[in-house]
């Protein structure tokens, strides 16, 4: 969980600038955390805590309303939406943010 918060910040610089130079800075000027954290963070406390996942991410979301990078429109517009309702995701926000399932479950069988 942390070595993915820590990876994200490393890579925040380089997600829209890819860079293949080995010696590249892993904390260049401008790393910061991006919406791929703040989620991560809001799917663990929902794993650890319970709790709705849909009410966290809002939570966290309007929190913290502008990471580096920004969340996605369709994300972003259901995050201020009264009334949110599913928008049919074409990105990868659920692949970025299946972290906590390991950092929460320390088998494959769940009780």
């Amino acid at each position: 969980m942390l070595g993915s918060i820590i990876g994200d910040i490393c890579g925040s610089t380089y997600e829209f600038a890819p860079c293949k130079d080995p010696s590249l800075c892993l904390t260049p000027p401008g790393s910061d955390y991006t919406d791929d954290s703040v989620l991560s963070i809001a799917t663990a406390e929902v794993l650890l805590q319970g709790g709705d996942y849909a009410e966290a991410y809002r939570r966290y979301g309007q929190r913290y309303p502008e990471p580096m990078g920004h969340y996605g429109p369709g994300f972003d517009a259901w995050l201020h939406n009264p009334n949110p309702q599913p928008y049919n995701s074409c990105g990868n926000g659920s692949a970025m943010r299946v972290g906590p399932v390991g950092f929460a479950f320390g088998t494959l069988e769940v009780t």
